[in-house]
């Protein structure tokens, strides 16, 4: 019994060691299969670092202002008798918008008028008898200081009178009149909203640290969202004296030529203010670069064994970016060939091939222009 039961130990242990010797060699021999097996190529795009002239720019945003708006309200009280105008007309400087019924300040101005004829005959009446000592000289000045009054009581109804004629400030576009015919009015409502749009003010801050590359007439570019397609050129017409202590900001002012009146008070704008002397620059698509916290990196294309290309990962020194492209400050030379997509797909000494199809390049724009769709 004893040795039967050695005899199925001694079975069991060589059937096992039979078992696993026969797995680890598999695994040897499969290890060495995948470690010596052929990589594919891995297929990319290629860019090369490419030569540039930048000049450093600003992006702040703003808002545009008219240089006259105003709402102009009613200045007296009484009822609108006329409305010579249309919403959104262009008007002119002097130009009546609004008239109100003035008849019983009228009919008051023809009193005073003939008030002041009678107190002016009276004056001249009274002179020649003073120079013969028929009258005093009191008389004849209390007589002139009727007339004065009469005189001034009657410019003062003028006034009046003018106040029922509302007119143009300043050479502008008419919004939607407030008021109607007919309408009672009291001073201070609001008639209707005249603006000036040519020129047109831009008003925007900066830090402070760039006070110092600001100056009057200073070239500006501005895009709005109404009109995606086009850049607006205006220069800096003037600088706030004081910087905010809050945000240690300066307000600027540009000012704009408007002909059109495309440009309206109230609208978004995109600045970008250039600083500084144009500069040579090297630059790289944004997608040929991995962007990491300890650094960033590309992967250089260089020609390997049996003309094969692989490719090496270099840490580089990025700058500013513009648009589709990022500023290479250090760790690539001028004309040098760089993987541009497929990074991810991508190790030191990795085997690749390049395809040139442009339709699968990434672009390549400092300033891309993308398609409303």
């Amino acid at each position: 019994m004893l040795k039967r039961m050695i005899w199925m130990l001694v079975i069991t242990g060589v059937v096992f060691s039979l078992i696993f010797g026969y797995k680890a060699v598999g695994n040897y021999f499969m290890n060495q299969f995948f470690d010596n097996m052929p990589v594919p190529p891995v297929t990319i795009t290629a860019s090369e670092v490419q030569a540039d002239t930048w000049t450093d720019t600003v992006p702040a945003v703003g808002s545009f202002r008219a240089i006259n708006g105003t709402m102009l309200p009613a200045q007296t009280q009484g009822e609108v008798l006329e409305i010579l105008f249309q919403n959104g007309d262009m008007v002119e400087q002097g130009q009546r918008l609004f008239v109100l019924e003035s008849s019983v300040e009228e009919a008051e101005r023809d009193r005073l008028a003939a008030m002041l004829e009678i107190a002016e005959s009276e004056a001249e009446r009274l002179l020649p008898l003073r120079e013969r000592q028929e009258v005093s000289e009191s008389e004849l000045r209390r007589q002139q200081s009727q007339a004065a009054q009469a005189r001034a009581s009657l410019a003062m109804q003028d006034a009046m009178l003018a106040r029922k004629v509302i007119r143009a400030p300043f050479d502008g576009v008419v919004g939607l009149r407030q008021v109607n015919l007919g309408q009672y009015v009291t001073a201070g409502t609001e008639m209707v909203s005249l603006q000036s749009f040519d020129p047109i003010y831009l008003n925007f801050t900066l830090p402070e640290q760039h006070l110092s590359h600001l100056e009057r007439g200073q070239r500006i570019v501005a895009t709005v969202d109404a009109f995606t397609d086009q850049e607006f050129i205006g220069e800096i017409s003037a600088t706030e004296p004081s910087v905010r202590e809050s945000t240690r900001t300066v307000e600027i002012q540009g000012q704009f030529a408007n002909p059109d009146s495309r440009l309206r008070a109230g609208m978004f704008a995109r600045v970008s203010l250039d600083i500084g002397e144009p500069r040579e620059v090297k630059m790289v698509p944004r997608s040929a670069v991995q962007f990491n916290p300890f650094g960033n990196l590309v992967f250089v294309i260089e020609e390997g064994d049996d003309d094969t290309l692989v490719v090496q990962q270099r840490l580089i020194r990025t700058g500013q970016s513009r648009g589709d492209m990022v500023e290479v400050l250090d760790g690539l030379e001028t004309g040098e060939r760089i993987a541009s997509s497929g990074l991810l797909k991508l190790r030191n000494d990795a085997t690749v091939q390049i395809n040139d199809d442009p339709d699968l390049q990434p672009a390549q724009s400092t300033n891309p222009q993308p398609a409303n769709r």
